[in-house]
């Protein structure tokens, strides 16, 4: 884990932000007969688990399974008639896209998406499925950024910023209102942060309600561009994370600025820690978050130990995750706990020995997933096998018995793939 600090402004300089109260209020009664005000929820788990009092906002309910649509109905509602009447355009790796694309069809606004390549099938599928004009282009939201604000000039649409808009972090910081309404007296906010727009309007709120609330921004450790812009490092911003809807390589220049003046730290979490993070929300929670998502829960999962004690309110900003990455997800969280192991075994090639070892996995109760036996691609000599065996237990001092009786019977056992 890897800490950013910044100083909170004073009351000239946060008078001077491009988002205020006020506008977040403004904001909140603009769109709240069309939004969700969705579950914040105390969880009595995950408060054991870390030892705080954990408040969850549920924005994975939101009917696009996001916080997004937020400041994107807040945007829209704000256009002119000529402006609705020729449309908008707007960039998203998927969230962003849905929000914008769902209430410009429930308005009546023509809307064109460009999206990454790489974007999720499922939020491909779902943005087209509100009736948007959907483009892939370029493998990172830069690309795909240069190509809507070149459309949105050549069509004479109005470009719709993901993060970078006062209107949009207006309607993102509704949900501090919400939150701190059902739960008044939490010490923390936990947010995710990609470009911004989301913390910028959160921390605006809750600042404003609670002047000593402490706000902590949370990146991937691939994307930690406001981090980097904050404390004035240079940071690689590249590669697959999980959390694609905060793998921003630019920050924006407007959130930036909230971010600098009311923001406390900016966490960065390891892939892991993500995914970790995406587990525990489904196992314990029975609620489905994609890694941006579960990103506040990660920061706790990173380090837990500086919220001991304190309420902590937590933003599940979003749920659209492929089914299969989530499957993958999920199966690695239980290699990791040791509940799923593959064992590499060397046997002898006789007759029965495969028996053999299968007996000593029933005497352990474990449960044989899938065994492959390989005579041909191996360095053994001609007359000796290994068997991979995939196995489901308790935990990892289940596996970890199994193991050392197998060895205590002379066989030579691994575990391979281990994540």
């Amino acid at each position: 884990m890897i800490v950013a600090q910044a100083q909170p402004a004073s009351g000239d300089s946060a008078a001077s932000l491009p988002v205020t109260f006020e506008d977040v209020r403004m904001a909140h009664a603009a769109i709240r007969d069309s939004i969700i005000n969705t579950p914040c929820l105390k969880s009595r788990t995950l408060s054991d688990i870390f030892g705080a009092e954990i408040w969850l906002k549920f924005e994975n309910l939101q009917f696009t399974a996001s916080f997004k649509e937020r400041g994107a109905l807040n945007r829209l509602l704000h256009l002119s008639e000529a402006q609705r009447k020729a449309g908008v355009i707007a960039m998203s790796a998927g969230n962003h896209a849905q929000g914008v694309a769902y209430h410009a069809s429930r308005l009546g606004i023509p809307a064109t998406i460009v999206m990454p390549q790489g974007t999720p099938t499922v939020k491909v599928q779902q943005t087209a499925s509100h009736g948007a004009r959907v483009i892939l282009h370029g493998e990172k939201l830069e690309e795909a950024t240069a190509l809507a604000q070149q459309l949105a000039k050549d069509e004479g649409l109005t470009f719709v910023h993901p993060f970078d808009d006062a209107l949009v972090m207006a309607g993102q910081g509704t949900i501090a209102l919400e939150m701190l309404e059902t739960a008044p007296d939490l010490d923390c906010l936990i947010v995710p942060i990609g470009g911004g727009g989301l913390i910028s309007g959160v921390a605006t709120a809750a600042r404003a309600i609670k002047p000593d609330m402490q706000i902590i921004g949370v990146q991937a450790e691939l994307y930690p561009s406001m981090a980097a812009k904050v404390k004035g490092f240079e940071a690689i911003c590249d590669g697959d994370s999980l959390a694609e809807g905060i793998a921003v390589k630019y920050p924006g220049q407007l959130t930036y600025q909230v971010v600098k003046a009311l923001v406390n730290d900016i966490v960065l979490v390891s892939e892991a820690e993500l995914e970790r993070a995406v587990s525990l929300l489904l196992t314990i929670e029975k609620t489905v978050a994609e890694g941006a998502g579960a990103a506040g829960l990660a920061a706790l999962v990173a380090q837990a130990a500086p919220y001991r004690g304190k309420k902590i309110g937590l933003i599940i900003s979003g749920g659209n995750i492929d089914t299969r990455l989530l499957a993958n997800v999920l199966l690695r969280e239980l290699a990791r706990e040791g509940r799923l192991a593959r064992l590499r075994i060397r046997l002898k090639d006789r007759p029965g020995e495969l028996f053999h070892v299968t007996q000593i996995f029933h005497e352990h109760q474990v449960n044989i997933v899938e065994v492959s036996h390989q005579r041909v691609f191996t360095k053994l000599p001609a007359k000796g096998t290994y068997a991979d065996i995939e196995v489901e237990t308790r935990d990892r001092d289940h596996l970890d018995q199994l193991i050392t009786t197998l060895r205590s019977r002379g066989y030579d056992v691994r575990v391979i793939e281990a994540v």
